[in-house]
């Protein structure tokens, strides 16, 4: 299994220099290769693979004598994130998708850099806690953890803010939590961000977006005010992204931190398998709500406690949505014409109860329902 861990850089202005001239070069030779697969399929039709790129580094270093002052192994990697490009598009487009074709990379765009070997040299953590990288030296790193398992890749990589970071990709075992029999199920929401069906507190929304919403219009007003191509502009240009910046940090420490507790506490987690990009599609969709479902990132928190859960060797299910949330949780009649109401009553038994602790009590019937069809066929294949 593999585990990412990103640790914060403070390169010298030297190394900054250096470091931004290794992603002019990689940008420049990732579009030479787009363009020569592009020229060789329209004037022969040939494709040209992957590895016929990789051969021809040595002559690309003789015409583009900057590529001498970059590891072998980061030159190498270039083509085949090309190729990745390639491959996503094929698959797009096989599926009926928008393909999108790959495109050149204006270097501004171009921020990272791959080290695909991290044993044999390029970039390591050293033992002074400093990161050494190949031709560069030893940049300053706060290396607030240790690294666990054995580490494969690395990616140096540039914020849009003008931050750098290091990404190890490590092959690293998960340690199983003790076992807990806890269940529940756990409904999303945009005016309440996780509702559950047993006595657990609900978790409010703490909607990032809306707290960050006067500091980001200050900063659009300013860039806007800008003449293209000044330095004026590209400092709000930073200060734009850095708003945004720190949202989606405070978003992702929130889903961290919500998914581990959720983790620790139960044993079965049941969640609603939501399609969030059609959500966000439908035609008669309010703008307003569609901000406030993508600022919950319900997606993200989703990924987040599935990953976790398979750490602790956890229990979670994606449920299918469909009318959990106008399906009595006392009686199961389906009362279809409920609208969006804070209260759900059924006008069958009566029962009144929050719309989202009903959708909880229905999405953990539905996920124990799973569950247990699962045992029952993993017992008759073992009968068999």
């Amino acid at each position: 299994m593999r585990k990412n861990f990103e640790y914060r850089l403070y390169p010298t202005r030297a190394q900054k220099r250096y470091l931004s001239a290794i992603l002019r070069s990689c940008c420049w030779l990732y579009n030479h290769f787009l363009e020569e697969r592009k020229k060789r399929w329209e004037a022969d039709q040939e494709h040209v693979s992957c590895y016929d790129q990789i051969k021809s580094l040595p002559e690309q270093k003789k015409l583009y004598p900057a590529l001498k002052q970059i590891h072998s192994q980061v030159l190498q990697n270039i083509p085949k994130r090309l190729d990745e490009a390639f491959k996503g598009f094929f698959r797009r487009a096989k599926r009926g998708e928008k393909p999108g074709f790959p495109r050149f990379r204006p270097h501004q765009r171009y921020n990272s850099i791959t080290f695909p070997q991290v044993e044999t040299g390029g970039c390591k953590i050293t033992k002074n806690g400093m990161l050494a990288v190949s031709k560069l030296g030893d940049v300053k790193m706060v290396l607030h953890r240790p690294l666990e398992g054995i580490p494969k890749t690395a990616t140096i990589k540039r914020t849009p803010t003008g931050k750098w970071f290091v990404c190890f990709s490590c092959e690293w075992e998960p340690t199983a939590l003790p076992v807990n029999d806890k269940a529940v199920g756990i409904d999303m929401g945009v005016r309440i961000f996780a509702e559950f069906s047993d006595d657990h507190k609900p978790i409010q929304n703490p909607k990032f977006f809306k707290q960050e919403q006067k500091a980001l219009a200050k900063a659009q007003r300013k860039l806007a005010k800008q003449a293209k191509g000044t330095k004026e502009r590209a400092k709000a240009r930073r200060s734009v992204a850095r708003v945004y910046e720190r949202m989606a940090w405070r978003r992702s420490n929130f889903a961290h931190q919500e998914s581990r507790k959720l983790v620790n506490e139960y044993g079965s987690l049941y969640v609603e398998d939501l399609a969030v990009q059609s959500l966000l599609q439908k035609e008669d969709s309010c703008p307003a709500k569609n901000r406030g479902i993508a600022d919950a990132a319900w997606r993200q928190f989703i990924t987040l406690l599935s990953v976790k859960a398979e750490w602790a060797a956890r229990t979670l299910v994606q449920v299918n949505p469909a009318y959990t949330s106008k399906r009595c949780s006392a009686c199961g009649y389906i009362h279809k014409d409920f609208k969006d109401e804070e209260i759900f009553v059924c006008p069958v038994c009566g029962h009144r109860e929050h719309r989202d602790k009903n959708a909880a009590k229905n999405i953990f019937v539905l996920g124990t329902q799973y569950v247990g069809a699962l045992s029952r066929a993993n017992l008759r294949s073992l009968r068999l």
